[in-house]
């Protein structure tokens, strides 16, 4: 085809991460929806992506599917040092960059100075996750969290400035997650997807939320 680039990615050796081919997953999803892919030109090339290993594998999936002005979904060179007054440090291996938590019949809370992985993923069942980022560390400019919450709650809290992305569904059940009123662009981005079924997802900045604790403070003091 015309137009393709020649020369490989200068990154093609390195190892390919799970959040490099959840990437290649949104983009042949895209394709397949908008009438680009076939259904059988998209699963097999989804059977490329979940055993591709390096970036060089899941380069030419998706190589004749960008347009004009959009990037590869494939992982960049490290961008300039942040401004942000969120502390945003980069791990030396962006693949062991993830997290799992899991509460069943129980609860889990993460708060003071923990670092965020660039994926995490958070289930609960009968139980709940409290995520507070206050004062988090984050492992990239962007993170994201997959929260899936049945008969459950997950709960999370992120620091001023940064913004949020909801991306998350709702089935008898609330999936509603706000960022900072007035956001950095400097500051990291958490993007929150996943699955709310008869439980809740939610997620709010770190002012609204000790603002409506300090209220709750004064209410019980003054009973």
């Amino acid at each position: 085809m015309e137009n393709l680039p020649d020369n490989q990615h200068p990154h093609a050796h390195l190892r390919a991460s799970d959040i490099d081919r959840d990437q290649v997953v949104d983009v042949l999803r895209d394709a397949l929806m908008s009438g680009r892919l076939t259904q059988d030109e998209h699963s097999e090339r989804l059977e490329q992506t979940l055993q591709a290993r390096t970036l060089g594998e899941l380069e030419p999936i998706t190589r004749d599917l960008l347009v004009p002005g959009q990037a590869a979904p494939i992982a960049q060179p490290a961008q300039a040092a942040s401004t942000s007054l969120v502390p945003i440090e980069e791990p030396a291996d962006p693949s062991q960059s993830i997290d799992h938590l899991v509460a069943i019949f129980g609860g889990g809370e993460r708060k003071g100075r923990w670092r965020v992985k660039q994926r995490t993923n958070a289930f609960a069942m009968f139980g709940g996750h409290d995520l507070d980022m206050t004062d988090a560390v984050f492992e990239g400019r962007e993170v994201t969290i997959y929260a899936v919450a049945v008969f459950g709650g997950i709960d999370i809290t992120v620091p001023e400035g940064v913004t949020v992305r909801n991306e998350g569904i709702g089935i008898f059940g609330g999936f509603a997650a706000q960022g900072s009123d007035d956001p950095d662009p400097n500051a990291p981005t958490v993007v929150i997807k996943g699955l709310a079924l008869f439980g809740g997802v939610g997620g709010q900045s770190s002012a609204k939320r000790h603002r409506k604790r300090f209220k709750d403070k004064n209410r019980h003091e003054l009973h």
